[in-house]
């Protein structure tokens, strides 16, 4: 049975804890209800045996060990993180636990105890996309990725904001148990999509959102309609404005030109296909780039590499 312990302390993100939590505690029922064994022990640890969380409710935890067998550790992060940081004893803790630990993976800010602890110095990693600059600036021993879900470097895992320690969680029992079982207990969480590693943090149809309300509509009829007209003249006509009024009014709410805007959403849009398996010409067909070498030109541009190389990596 491998033992998982997850870190908790005060103002500690509930769902960077009851996340992963889950995900390994249904792993284990289904383990159960085939008459197996269960695959983990897993101990919300602190060193108060009381710990609140961030959203008021207060868990109740088990003492920091030092002894036991570790097979994973998990740091989350919080509004409390900036405080657990100035513990020195808390962050002697997480270095010797890591140093017992088969992995160490870090959720959210959870990243900024690794990095106090020099666990990520030399590393590549990942935190909160909202917190990105400030752990840039404070620790610039560690190469920092903004965009991807979480990175793996060595036996050092670190992720994204909040949900993503569920993505994370699930590609640790991908690896300990199969992808059946991971894809089985995404179904049961009704997580839709079991997301790679190397995923944007955030949605560019819902960064787009963030801008004036009147173009949501515009923007759900662009994603049913990417192999249709989405010329200049015939989005204007769809938000009834002349095309000069659109493209003026457009880029005020969202900060992009109106073509920069569908090639992001394309591209989005092909990313999900070719994560799912889908062809590469199929891709450029279905989201409208109306070649493969003009998919590939955008690709390249936005994400640095081809759609090809990325349909193989994820």
């Amino acid at each position: 049975m491998r033992r998982i312990e997850i870190l908790a302390y005060p103002d500690v993100q509930l769902l960077d804890v009851s996340g992963p939590l889950q995900v390994f505690a249904s792993a284990n029922d289904f383990k159960l209800q085939a008459g197996e064994p269960a695959a983990y022990e897993v101990v919300v640890v602190a060193a108060s045996p009381r710990t609140s969380t961030s959203a008021g409710l207060v868990l109740e935890t088990a003492a920091l060990p030092h002894e036991l067998e570790i097979y994973t550790l998990i740091v989350p992060g919080g509004w409390g993180v900036n405080a657990a940081c100035e513990d020195p004893s808390l962050i002697d803790w997480v270095i010797g636990r890591a140093r017992s630990a088969t992995r160490t993976a870090s959720v959210c800010s959870g990243a900024f105890l690794l990095a106090t602890a020099g666990l990520l110095d030399g590393r590549r990693a990942v935190t909160h996309w909202g917190r990105c600059a400030e752990f840039a600036q404070r620790f610039p021993a560690v190469r920092l990725e903004p965009d991807p879900i979480f990175i793996r470097d060595g036996n050092i895992w670190t992720s994204a904001g909040v949900t993503a320690g569920i993505d994370l969680a699930l590609s640790f029992v991908e690896a300990d148990l199969g992808r059946r079982m991971a894809l089985a207990v995404a179904r049961q969480l009704v997580v839709f999509l079991k997301r790679p590693g190397g995923q944007a943090q955030f949605s560019q149809t819902l960064k787009l959102q963030e801008g004036d309300e009147r173009f949501d509509r515009l923007h759900g009829w662009i994603l049913d309609n990417l192999d249709g007209d989405l010329s200049l003249p015939n989005l204007a006509d769809r938000a009834n404005m002349s095309p000069r009024s659109f493209s003026r009014h457009y880029r005020d709410a969202t900060g992009r030109t109106p073509a920069r805007a569908i090639e992001e959403i394309r591209i989005e849009a092909a990313r999900r296909m070719l994560e799912r398996g889908l062809a590469v010409n199929q891709t450029a067909r279905r989201c409208g780039f109306g070649s493969e070498e003009t998919m590939r030109r955008g690709f390249l541009r936005v994400l640095g590499t081809n759609p090809r190389d990325y349909r193989e990596r994820f």
